[in-house]
């Protein structure tokens, strides 16, 4: 029965330990990614758009100097990366709600993908 107890026990230590992660980590083309304010040039490609969450579950919504946020940045370069684009344009987050202000929701951020040349 012990035993069986500190199996069960293990095992969700070891769940939480693993959703409990602050920030998501850059990837090698994530870090090549750039954010910019003016609208690229007609020499950019536009890809799309694509969307950078992190989980804020067991966090809380006010983590260690924004690193919610910077977690949901980085996922997003990530992303931007993974669809061959290297400009992020147009970078917003959607508005905080009134759930938001009570239970621990995901930070998200959405941006524009382009490819620009070097």
């Amino acid at each position: 029965m012990r035993i069986k107890l500190a199996t069960g026990v293990v095992g969700v230590v070891l769940l939480l330990a693993g959703c409990s992660s602050t920030s998501n980590d850059l990837t090698a083309g994530g870090q090549n990614v750039r954010f910019v304010e003016d609208k690229p040039g007609s020499e950019c490609r536009l890809l799309g758009t694509a969307t950078g969450e992190q989980s804020n579950w067991l966090s809380g919504q006010n983590g260690d100097e924004g690193g919610s946020m910077r977690g949901a940045a980085n996922a997003l370069r990530n992303n931007a990366a993974a669809m061959g684009g290297n400009v992020l344009y147009g970078v917003s987050s959607p508005s905080q709600t009134l759930l938001s202000s009570f239970v621990p929701t995901d930070s998200k951020m959405i941006g524009q993908v382009y490819h620009c040349p070097n």
